[in-house]
């Protein structure tokens, strides 16, 4: 009899991150021609022509490790954000500096994390498997944040804080005042980590791409905040998602040390030159932030006309929940949305199973996606 592989206790119990549906996958399951996904916080615009161009022109390049610690794309986000570089890290994806900053901040059996539930789930799985507690406060009814609440869960073995904002599934984003007075009520040793992967769509107005910023964030202040790091990507609002980039703010002390505990060469040379062109590429981010807020609110008026309870969202995604009916009808309406070939979200995985996310697409797809969402509803109801 073979003997069984030794797993950790923390990877054994860990509940596996749920991504979204592929297209692949729906186009196979229902033998559709046109597929579209509406389901996973992607850009409504495709990507950005400047960076693919520098994507085409660096893929000869592939056979060389890129420049070690990429310090062109880290002068241009730190540039592009006015503060100094040795604040800022980069990584593939959000993900990894996540892992990196529960890896190197806490200590396994000794430290602790809070979060708000639900919440992104990489928090929680990075710092289970970590060996770090978790300790999670519920949101209000309204989804909105209970700082108290979480405060109340914070004493002297915690290291990390995180919260979302704008919130994911919900799209609720608190006022900047509401997170500096956080920050200031933390006990010394504690990093507040700000995941703010959906900030561009919240301090987008008015045809400007950062007009309300300082309403949303602590980024234009962070040098007041010695306590406040802030997670960025390239995913969102740069229309990046596939090439994995992200990156983070935060005091240089620590950035060192994360930067010295990372693998060699996360950002490969393809997301580089990408993420360097799409940082100037203006004119693609501004069509598409923009899209995304007039899209935003069509989705909304169109939902709430269809009898949907719909959440209000910063972010470029709307949870909703559909009318009441003699029975939950939140899967029917996902499942009939499949078989017409739309991938929306459901949030089982976050523990909303009576509620919908829906990303905001193209004109196009926004208009089918509350038609099919019409024919859904009349068959369900």
């Amino acid at each position: 009899m073979t003997e069984p592989y030794f797993v950790r206790r923390e990877a054994r119990e860990l509940e596996p991150y749920s991504a979204g549906l592929s297209i692949d996958e729906i186009r196979e399951k229902y033998g559709l021609e046109r597929i579209i996904k509406m389901g996973s916080n992607e850009h409504p615009l495709g990507v950005s022509p400047l960076a693919r161009r520098a994507v085409e022109r660096a893929a000869g390049a592939v056979f060389r490790y890129p420049q070690s610690g990429n310090p062109g794309l880290v002068r241009a986000i730190a540039q592009r954000h006015k503060v100094s570089p040795e604040s800022v890290l980069i990584g593939n994806g959000s993900g990894e500096l996540i892992d990196l900053m529960v890896r190197c901040l806490a200590e396994p059996g000794r430290h602790n994390a809070v979060l708000f539930k639900p919440c992104f789930s990489l928090y929680p799985i990075h710092s289970r498997l970590a060996g770090i507690e978790t300790r999670q406060a519920p949101l209000r009814p309204d989804f909105s944040f209970d700082w108290e609440a979480l405060l109340a869960l914070v004493d002297e073995n915690t290291r990390l804080v995180f919260v979302t904002s704008p919130d994911n599934p919900s799209g609720y984003c608190p006022p900047a005042r509401e997170l500096e007075e956080l920050a200031r009520r933390l006990p010394p040793g504690v990093l507040l980590t700000l995941d703010e992967a959906y900030m561009d769509f919240a301090a987008y107005a008015d045809g400007k791409e950062e007009a309300d910023l300082a309403k949303y964030s602590l980024l234009p202040r962070l040098d007041d905040f010695p306590n406040v790091a802030v997670l960025r990507t390239f995913s969102k609002s740069y229309a990046l998602a596939g090439l994995r980039l992200g990156y983070a703010i935060m005091p240089a002390e620590p950035a060192s040390f994360l930067r010295r505990a990372r693998l060699p060469f996360p950002v490969n040379i393809l997301a580089e030159a990408a993420g360097l062109a799409a940082l100037e590429d203006k004119t693609f981010r501004l069509a598409g932030l923009a899209a995304v807020a007039q899209g935003r609110a069509a989705l909304s008026s169109g939902l709430a006309a269809l009898g949907c309870r719909v959440y209000p969202s910063k972010a470029n995604f709307i949870m909703f929940a559909p009318p009441p009916a003699p029975a939950p009808q939140a899967e029917q309406v996902f499942d009939s949305l499949l078989r017409r070939g739309l991938i929306i979200r459901r949030l089982h995985s976050y523990g909303l199973p009576d509620l919908l996310r829906v990303s905001v697409g193209n004109a196009e797809e926004n208009s089918l996606f509350l038609q099919f969402m019409d024919e859904a509803l009349t068959r369900t109801l």
